[in-house]
């Protein structure tokens, strides 16, 4: 499965057909454009680099701008540049806002509940991520029953919480039923606003925004059918193209299994053991010679990847053409890294002997692989 998350300025469109207050501005895909864009803003600005991921202030992809000198040299440094491995296509500058405080507000899935959750909280910005982990209570959660939604008092015990009253709890509290309208019309698994800014004049703006969209779902909203192949990086564009379930992962590990089952197996096998996947990688029953050859090109690819465990448990896969696939994607790979294979089941034998030939040993044990590949993992690093 892919998922697929919309850049800022698009989610910033949503919000804005939905009434949800958001910064002035414009979105620009050549710095020479900025000139003749920005003369509607006002100084100062924020310069924001557009890719669908997290954590871009740290990653040096949110720049400020006193002027429009500036905001021009911002935007010819970030335009081209890679954003934790997303390559810049546009930029959104805005107005700076005028910031008395930062919120959280969120809607996600609760999968163990089996409903829609709100989140909240008077830590946003980039401290959000650490109060979750180090101090959960800083979170305000509330279940939200997907047959009512969420109801003004749900809306009104949040704004609450978070220390409001007046006409600022009743701002707060619209903002928070149409934050639940966005997510749940747009089939969104997960949407946030980090941070909603307080201005000092008072009122609530939506300084940043991200939406996650399931796939699944995309046959519902066509709207988002263009938006789909700008935002997903050439791994995901290249497992998409060859049915495939891929996911990035932060670890170093790459894993390529048969059967999700298997490969969840193959994660927690990597993990017991101190290893750190970089990504889930399930070619599916059948995979033929293209799929697994596919596979590999993908992990190979990840320049965060320095271990490959293949672990393939043969049935209707047949592990002879596994061994073939895994042969061409070594054998034309520019970048070159350790492999770890395990292989059995339908054909063993053949393919074991096609990846001895090719001087590759194929292990029996996936409990030897996954302690092979961490060995490997910490033998790269020192």
């Amino acid at each position: 499965m892919i998922i697929l998350n919309l850049i800022e300025s698009e989610v910033k469109q949503v919000f804005f057909r939905y009434g949800i207050p958001i910064p002035k501005g414009v979105l620009v895909t050549d710095a020479k454009q900025t000139a003749n864009a920005v003369g509607s803003l006002q100084p100062p600005y924020m310069v924001k680099a557009q890719v669908p991921v997290g954590g871009r202030g740290k990653a040096g992809g949110i720049l400020p701008a006193m002027s429009m000198h500036e905001v021009e040299e911002a935007a010819t440094k970030l335009l081209g540049a890679q954003i934790r491995n997303f390559p810049v296509k546009q930029v959104l500058i805005e107005e700076k806002l005028s910031i008395v405080k930062e919120l959280y507000l969120g809607i996600t899935v609760d999968r163990f509940n089996r409903c829609y959750v709100a989140l909240a909280s008077v830590m946003g910005g980039v401290e959000i991520e650490e109060a979750a982990e180090k101090t959960p209570k800083a979170i305000i959660r509330t279940m939200v029953d997907y047959q009512l939604g969420i109801r003004s008092f749900h809306a009104l015990s949040i704004a609450k919480q978070l220390g409001y009253s007046g006409s600022q709890l009743v701002d707060l509290l619209t903002i928070i039923q149409k934050l639940y309208q966005v997510c749940v019309e747009n089939d969104a698994e997960m949407v946030e606003i980090n941070p909603l800014v307080e201005t000092e004049t008072g009122n609530f703006v939506a300084a940043d925004a991200r939406m996650v969209i399931d796939d699944n779902a995309l046959f519902r909203h066509p709207e988002y059918r263009a938006e789909e192949a700008q935002t997903l990086s050439s791994q995901e564009a290249l497992a998409l193209k060859n049915n495939l379930a891929y996911v990035k992962l932060k670890g170093d590990i790459g894993v390529v299994g048969n059967g999700a089952g298997l490969v969840m197996a193959t994660l927690d096998l990597l993990t017991f053991y101190g290893g750190k996947p970089a990504n889930f990688l399930d070619v599916g029953g059948g995979a033929t010679i293209e799929a697994i050859k596919a596979a590999l090109e993908i992990v190979l690819a990840d320049p965060e990847t320095k271990i490959i465990l293949v672990n393939v448990l043969g049935g209707i896969t047949h592990c002879d053409e596994v061994a073939r696939g895994i042969v061409e994607a070594i054998k034309n790979a520019e970048a070159k890294k350790l492999l770890v294979v395990r292989l059995v089941g339908t054909n063993q034998q053949e393919g074991q002997k096609i990846l001895a030939d090719a001087g590759i040993r194929a292990l029996g044990s996936m409990e030897e692989a996954a302690k092979q590949a961490v060995e490997f993992a910490v033998g790269e690093k020192h």
